[in-house]
């Protein structure tokens, strides 16, 4: 995988599909590694280049110190367009990458379009994750092996009967978070960024096309966000995944990545 280096910081990135077509940039959630991507990324590789950095924190990534900035993710972000010497890219991010995204956004004018997944624009109007889903996610039990641990950490992320429904699908998401998560320790330094996030103020200032997805049902990022990212950002659609967990992209994938799909198809 390729590399690139920022302020002393090595982030790694994977380039997937078309080197002729237009870029993609996809943005992890908090603590996720680029295997959430996998299924957009299949749906995209055809028609579209896709590049799929690790946060700091994450995978083959650098683990600095913390807590880090949503910011200085979104310069990680822009040095590795700069690598790859990229001059427009449609961006599209989860959770904590969609507060990457939006930084992004704001910072780099190569940036031609957003799709935010269940994310938040941040500030005291955000709607926030709930205490008890907070310990949840933050708090696993000292007494379980990492494959459990595992599992009990998404639990909230995901909908009822979804480890029932797709028990291979869940016993292959835990082997790729093994594999390319974050560290603990970046995992924390990334909670801090996500804490942090603000970009209520600024978000008038986009032009760029965006839309805005979210699940209804989501226990992490209540969908209340999205409304508020509609109302801050002049060119957003939002659009309510019914029932849909914080993973509906996901559980999803078949409608999300269609959706996804036609919308580039519109901007790109």
């Amino acid at each position: 995988m390729p590399t690139v280096t920022r302020d002393g910081v090595t982030i790694d990135y994977a380039v997937d599909g078309d080197p002729a077509g237009p870029t993609v940039l996809l943005l992890e959630g908090l603590g996720y590694g680029r295997w959430m991507w996998r299924w957009l990324t299949d749906a995209l590789a055809d028609d579209y280049e896709v590049l799929r950095p690790d946060n700091r924190g994450t995978g083959d990534s650098d683990v600095p110190d913390g807590p880090y900035t949503a910011s200085e993710m979104a310069a990680d972000a822009s040095a590795v367009l700069d690598d790859h010497g990229i001059d427009a890219v449609h961006v599209c991010g989860a959770s904590m990458g969609g507060m990457i995204a939006q930084e992004l956004a704001l910072a780099d004018d190569r940036v031609a379009s957003l799709t935010l997944l269940c994310t938040s624009p941040g500030g005291d109007d955000a709607a926030q994750t709930p205490p008890e889903v907070q310990e949840h996610i933050f708090s696993p039990p000292e007494d379980v092996g990492p494959r459990e641990r595992i599992r009990y950490l998404m639990e909230p992320a995901v909908s009822e009967g979804f480890y029932e429904r797709e028990p291979d699908l869940v016993d292959r998401i835990v082997d790729w978070r093994l594999a390319g998560d974050a560290t603990p320790t970046g995992r924390e330094a990334q909670a801090g960024a996500v804490a942090a996030f603000d970009a209520t103020d600024r978000l008038g200032e986009l032009s760029v096309p965006t839309l805005v997805l979210h699940g209804t049902a989501d226990r992490v990022l209540p969908v209340e966000n999205a409304a508020l990212l509609a109302e801050h950002l002049p060119h957003a659609t939002v659009e309510r995944i019914e029932d849909g967990p914080h993973l509906f992209f996901i559980e999803e994938r078949e409608r999300v990545n269609d959706r996804v799909r036609t919308f580039l198809g519109e901007v790109a």
